[in-house]
C-alpha cells in the first residue's frame, strides 16, 4: 500500500516539474516574440508614418514633403496622435502573442497584457487609461 502512494507522489512529482518546465518555455517564446515586435501606423492617408519597437519607442518617423509648409504644432500634433496608434498596434500585437503562447488567463499572460495596457492605452480620455480602474 505504500508501495502504491509513493508511486503516485512520484508521479504528481514528474508532472508537476513537466508543468512547470513546459511554462518556463512558453514565457522564454514570449519574451522573444515580445522582443521582436514592433508596429506601425500611418496618419493623414499616409503623410506621416510611425514605427514602434517592442518597448514603443519611435524608431522611424517619415514625413511627407507636402507637410513641409503645415505649421509645427500641427505636425507635432500629428506626430503624436500616430505615435500613439503606432502603440495601440503595439499593444494588440503584444496581447496576440500572449494569447498564442502564455494564455492571456494565465498570471504571466495578464501580467504582461497590463503593463502594455497601462503604458499604452487604448483608451483616449487623455488621463492614460487610468480612469474607472
Amino acid at each position: 500500500m505504500l508501495g502504491r502512494g509513493l508511486d503516485d507522489m512520484q508521479e504528481w512529482v514528474a508532472s508537476w516539474s513537466a508543468s512547470v518546465s513546459e511554462r518556463a518555455e512558453l514565457a522564454q517564446r514570449l519574451a522573444a516574440q515580445v522582443a521582436a515586435t514592433s508596429a506601425t501606423a500611418s496618419g493623414l492617408g499616409g503623410l506621416i508614418e510611425v514605427r514602434v519597437d517592442s518597448s514603443g519607442v519611435i524608431t522611424g518617423l517619415h514625413l511627407d514633403e507636402r507637410i513641409s509648409n503645415w505649421p509645427a504644432a500641427r505636425i507635432e500634433r500629428e506626430i503624436m496622435t500616430t505615435m500613439k496608434a503606432a502603440q495601440t498596434e503595439l499593444a494588440d500585437k503584444v496581447t496576440a502573442a500572449v494569447a498564442d503562447t502564455v494564455g492571456v488567463d494565465s498570471e504571466t499572460g495578464r501580467a504582461v497584457v497590463a503593463g502594455y495596457l497601462q503604458r499604452f492605452s487604448t483608451d483616449r480620455s487623455g488621463d492614460g487609461g487610468q480612469s474607472g480602474r
